[in-house]
């Protein structure tokens, strides 16, 4: 059970904006995949990103040193989303790839191979080096004050700041 200091400190987190993704792999029961918003990219050179899943979570043992897989969610994908949170893939649209199963039609993937895997706390953080990637245009799902939201594709880039 939680004490409420940490449902005040959840509560607090909840208001950082995230993507969603769904992080896919191949485990010792067939294809897999977990809902993850506790991602970001770490570095270019070499090509590195992070997720963080929680050492309750049903995959984490599984995904360890493992070739995996993020998916970033479209906003019309909320239902994906929402199916591998709740532990049940559905019919779920796989793809195959040399590093590891991905998602069909996510906003963007990133296939990894293993880097590195550190302690958390109760969670446990997966740096993936990123062997392939690839995305597409349209809007992104996101999450905030624990719902789900939306975030339009922005008529103007980076480049547009400057």
């Amino acid at each position: 059970m939680e004490t409420a200091a940490a449902l005040a400190l959840r509560s607090s987190l909840s208001r950082f904006v995230t993507g969603v993704t769904v992080v896919t792999f191949d485990g010792p029961r067939g294809r897999s995949g977990i809902t993850c918003n506790s991602f970001t990219s770490v570095s270019l050179d070499p090509p590195l990103v992070l997720v963080a899943v929680a050492r309750t979570a049903r995959s984490h043992d599984d995904m360890r040193d493992r070739p995996f897989c993020v998916n970033v969610l479209g906003a019309e994908q909320e239902a994906v989303a929402r199916s591998f949170a709740s532990r049940q893939a559905g019919e779920t649209a796989w793809l195959d790839h040399p590093v590891a199963p991905r998602l069909a039609a996510p906003l963007a993937w990133l296939a990894c191979e293993p880097w590195q895997a550190y302690d958390g706390g109760d969670h446990t953080l997966f740096l993936g080096r990123v062997e392939d990637f690839g995305h597409r245009d349209g809007d992104a799902l996101g999450y905030a004050n624990s719902r789900f939201t939306v975030f339009a594709e922005p008529t103007y880039g980076h480049e547009f700041l400057l």
